[in-house]
C-alpha cells in the first residue's frame, strides 16, 4: 500500500470514532478525528451505559477519567414489581452502570484523543469518502475541501450515517414497533444512586428514571404509536409526566420537577449491517447498528466496537484481514443482542392471549427465581442466548 496521510481517519469524534483514536494514538499510530459539531449538543440520546459497557471503558482506558468528569455512577436499579437491583454485587463485572450528560461526555472523551496525540478537526464536514486500498477521504474546511488517504477509514458518524452509503453497505431495518420520548429533568424525586424503571404490558409502555447527579434526572417513556399521540415540544411536557404516572411510575417521583431540555420522541427500531467492514471502511457504533434503545445498549455495544477494532488493528499487519475479524466478531454479539432483546419484547410489550399468558406463567416463576430473566443488557451478550434460555424466561421448561 502507497504512504497515506494517515494511519486511520475518524468520521465523527463522539464516543465511537474519539475513544478509537485515544487508543490508537496512544501506540503511535498517525489519527485524524473529523467532527463537525465544534460544540456538542444536547439531543435526546442513550446517557446510560450498563456494567458490561463500563468494563469496555475500562479497557479504553477511559473509566476513571469519565468519573472524575462527567459520570454518575449508579450502583442500583429499581424496576417497579421485581426486587431491586444492586448491579455490582450482581454482574460479573462488579461494576456500577454509568450516567452521564451526552455532549458533556463527548467533549471528555474527544479531548481525551487529543491528548493521546490524535490530531482533531471540529467544524468540519466529511464530503465523501471512497472505498479502495487506501480508501479517498474528501474534507471541507473553511480553507476549501481537502483529499486525504489513510490505510484504513472508520465511520462513527451514528444513526443517519453516510458512511454506510459511501462504503456500498446495505442496512437492514426492523419493522417500526415503539417510540421513545425523552426529557431532562431538575428536582426528580428519586434516590441519586438508583435508577427506576416502570413496565405497563397492557399499555405497551415503559418510564424510567436515570439520575445524573446534583437534581438532575433524565426521564424517558417507551410507548406505542398506535396507542400515544406522539409527544414532542414543550407544549407536551405535562402529557408526558401524566403518561409516565399511568405507565406506573410513582407520581410523587415528579412532584416539583421542571424541564431543562427539550422534550423529543424518537423511532425506537433497530437497524443494522451485516458485516461492517469493506474495501477499507469500517462502521462502528450506530452506524454499524443500533438494537432497540429501549434496552440501553448503545453506548456500551459502540464501546465494545472500539475495543475489538482496535485490537485487531493494533494485533496485524494485515488492516484488511483485521476489519473483516473486527465485522465478524462484531455480527455474532450484536446478533445475540437483538435475539435477546426480541425475547424481551415479546415478554414485555407483548400483546393478545399468547402474550397475556406467558407473562401469567412465568412472573411468578420469575419472583422466585430473578435469574430467569436473561440478563445480556447488564452482564453482556456473552452469555447463552440458546432456546433453553428463551425457555427458561418464558416458563416454557
Amino acid at each position: 500500500m502507497p504512504k497515506c496521510d494517515y494511519d486511520v481517519i475518524t468520521v465523527g469524534g463522539g464516543l465511537g470514532g474519539s475513544a478509537l483514536a485515544k487508543v490508537l494514538a496512544e501506540k503511535g499510530l498517525r489519527v485524524l478525528v473529523t467532527e463537525r459539531e465544534v460544540e456538542f449538543k444536547d439531543r435526546i440520546r442513550g446517557e446510560a451505559m450498563a456494567p458490561w459497557g463500563v468494563a469496555e471503558a475500562q479497557k479504553l482506558g477511559l473509566y476513571q477519567r469519565l468519573l472524575e468528569t462527567c459520570a454518575h455512577p449508579q450502583p442500583f436499579l429499581q424496576t417497579i414489581g421485581f426486587p431491586p437491583r444492586d448491579l455490582p454485587a450482581t454482574t460479573p463485572q462488579k461494576l456500577p452502570g454509568l450516567n452521564f450528560f451526552h455532549p458533556a461526555m463527548q467533549e471528555v472523551v474527544i479531548d481525551s484523543a487529543r491528548a493521546a496525540g490524535a490530531e482533531v478537526w471540529r467544524g468540519v464536514s466529511v464530503r465523501q469518502v471512497k472505498p479502495g486500498r487506501p480508501p479517498l477521504v474528501s474534507v471541507e474546511t473553511n480553507a476549501g475541501v481537502r483529499e486525504l488517504t489513510a490505510r484504513m477509514v472508520v465511520c462513527a458518524d451514528g444513526k443517519g450515517s453516510m458512511g454506510r452509503t459511501w462504503g456500498g453497505f446495505a442496512t437492514q431495518r426492523a419493522k417500526q414497533r415503539l417510540f421513545g420520548a425523552g426529557v431532562m429533568l431538575e428536582e426528580a424525586r428519586i434516590r441519586d444512586d438508583t435508577g427506576v424503571v416502570v413496565f405497563n404490558p397492557p399499555m405497551q409502555q415503559e418510564a424510567l428514571l436515570f439520575p445524573q447527579g446534583r437534581g438532575r434526572v433524565r426521564a424517558y417513556l417507551v410507548y406505542s404509536p398506535n396507542n400515544l399521540a406522539r409527544l414532542q415540544g414543550e407544549g407536551d411536557f405535562r402529557r408526558f409526566i401524566e403518561a409516565c404516572v399511568q405507565t406506573g411510575m410513582p407520581s410523587e417521583n415528579y412532584a416539583g420537577v421542571r424541564a431543562v431540555a427539550p422534550l423529543a420522541s424518537f423511532d425506537m427500531s433497530e437497524h443494522w449491517v451485516d458485516h461492517p467492514y469493506r474495501d477499507g471502511i469500517a462502521l462502528v457504533g450506530d452506524a454499524a447498528g443500533a438494537t432497540d434503545p429501549t434496552w440501553g445498549q448503545g453506548l456500551s455495544m459502540t464501546s465494545r466496537d472500539v475495543r475489538v477494532l482496535a485490537e485487531n488493528l493494533l494485533g496485524s499487519d494485515d488492516w484488511d484481514t483485521a476489519g473483516h475479524a473486527y465485522a465478524s466478531t462484531r455480527d455474532k454479539y450484536f446478533n445475540a443482542c437483538m435475539t435477546i432483546e426480541d425475547w424481551e419484547f415479546d415478554f414485555f410489550f407483548g400483546q393478545g392471549q399468547e402474550a397475556d399468558a406467558r407473562r401469567a406463567r412465568a412472573l411468578p416463576l420469575i419472583m422466585k427465581e430473578p435469574d430467569r430473566v436473561p440478563d445480556h443488557g447488564f452482564s453482556g451478550p456473552d452469555l447463552p442466548s440458546d432456546d433453553s434460555v428463551r425457555r427458561r424466561f418464558f416458563g416454557e421448561d
